[in-house]
């Protein structure tokens, strides 16, 4: 498939862009990596704003898998409108993306309805992260006893959320910090709300002001900063974080939201899943992306581009827990067969599979040359992008070559092949198939 580009600020420079070198890579793209120019996001999938297109007739995605509905299977296409379920990418990050959340399904059709030059579609935007690189980001609120520790040993976000906040969120958590019972989880999530709205309805001015504060102790602190830092971050980890993040947006309230959020780093590999309405910004790294097909974002921060804070602090879950909580436990797919080349050089394909009907990932990791990975056929259709190596791809009688950033499509009930012919042959698969766990539109 020939898949298209994003260029954003955000994104990394030239070829050290993932997403530019894999675009690169589909020669009919007809394009060429400009070395000062940032690349963002190479986007896979049928959403209308950006749809694939098959290389050798230039048709888009979308137009093919809705002519024939077999493509993704009947059942799938009327579930979810005669277009892919999920929206597949590769994020290259060299400078922190918005501060965001996505939309439930319902509060995304009352936002398009209301604005849909901001909110251009309907659909809710559960997401997947895998590290291709190391990659760090902020994702999830902290535990609230970490929250309490930060409002209390950093000056500046104390006297911005307010003494008054500070001292009602502490007070109305006291005891019950790591409780279970649903009452007192109820109120806890209230004080967050309170505390963490009180810090993102003040004025730039204000914000700005506090920002040359926190600085100021961030440089001149190192592993003393905030603290000595909490459990899950050191002292000297925050401070240099936050002497980054203001190189990047100056002033910028995020310098305050990180200590409300945990703060993430992933190794290559590894991965994590955010719900619809949980906050989260990606800080640096190349990803690869599993969503539900949509491009709503509600912004608050790090972002020149419209902010909806209003939105954005009614519509979070405020689920408080560490982050080990998010991160992602994959597990040997078990509907792959390998060959005994790719089983005697320890070849592997695992799944990364989140509690949501619309898509589930399989990264196959094939071994020397001749390591062969047969997949079973499946009641829904599948993206594949190869991240690094080379090999054919087959499908029934036909056969294609496969080079880094090369993309396919594979359609519903066919058997899919992978053989490699290099050292190295990584793959991932993004699909959906039907398995009894909830859609967006609660069937199942």
């Amino acid at each position: 498939m020939q898949v298209p580009l994003i260029q954003l600020q955000c994104g990394k420079v030239g070829k050290e862009s993932a997403a530019a070198k894999y675009a690169a890579a589909t020669e009919t793209n007809k394009f060429s990596i400009e070395d000062e120019k940032p690349y963002a996001e190479l986007w896979m999938g049928t959403h209308p704003s950006l749809p694939s297109k098959d290389v050798e007739t230039q048709r888009s995605l979308l137009d093919l898998v809705q002519d024939n509905k077999a493509l993704m299977s009947t059942q799938i296409s009327d579930i979810f409108g005669e277009k892919l379920p999920f929206l597949f990418k590769v994020l290259s990050i060299r400078k922190a993306l918005s501060i965001q959340a996505h939309p439930n399904k319902k509060l995304a059709e009352q936002l398009h309805a209301k604005d849909p030059k901001n909110y251009p579609d309907d659909n809710h935007k559960p997401e997947m992260t895998i590290a291709v690189t190391p990659f760090d980001g902020l994702c999830g609120f902290r535990p609230l006893k970490e929250i309490s520790h930060f409002l209390s040993t950093v000056p500046a976000l104390r006297n911005l959320v307010s003494d008054k906040a500070a001292k009602e969120f502490e007070a109305s958590i006291h005891g019950r910090e790591t409780s279970t019972s649903a009452e007192d989880t109820q109120r806890n999530k209230k004080a967050l709300q309170s505390a963490f709205s009180a810090l993102m309805t003040k004025d730039k001015s204000t914000i700005a002001a506090a920002a040359k504060e926190l600085i100021s102790s961030a440089k001149e602190d190192g592993e003393e900063f905030a603290g000595g830092g909490g459990p899950s971050n050191g002292g000297k980890e925050l401070a240099d974080l936050v002497i980054r993040l203001n190189s990047q947006f100056e002033g910028d309230v995020g310098l305050f939201v990180l200590f409300f959020l945990n703060y993430v780093k992933l190794e290559i590999g590894e991965a994590m899943f955010l719900k619809a309405d949980d906050i989260h910004a990606y800080l640096s790294g190349d990803i690869i992306e599993c969503m539900a097909s949509s491009d709503n974002v509600v912004r608050a921060g790090f972002t020149p581009k419209f902010q909806d804070i209003p939105t954005l602090t009614s519509m979070l879950t405020y689920s408080y827990a560490p982050i080990s909580e998010q991160k992602m436990n994959p597990v040997d797919y078990p509907y792959v067969t390998l060959n005994r080349t790719a089983y005697s050089s320890s070849s592997s394909a695992i799944l990364y599979d989140p509690p949501i009907e619309e898509f589930s990932v399989v990264k196959t990791e094939l071994k020397g040359e001749k390591a062969k990975a047969t997949f079973e056929a499946i009641e829904g259709p599948s993206v594949i992008i190869c991240t690094s190596g080379s090999g054919t791809i087959s499908v029934g009688p036909k056969s294609k070559e496969v080079k880094a950033g090369y993309v396919f499509f594979v359609g519903a009930t066919a058997e899919c092949m992978l053989e490699s012919d290099s050292e190295t042959f990584t793959t991932f698969k993004a699909f959906c198939e039907l398995s009894g766990k909830e859609t967006a539109n609660g069937a199942s």
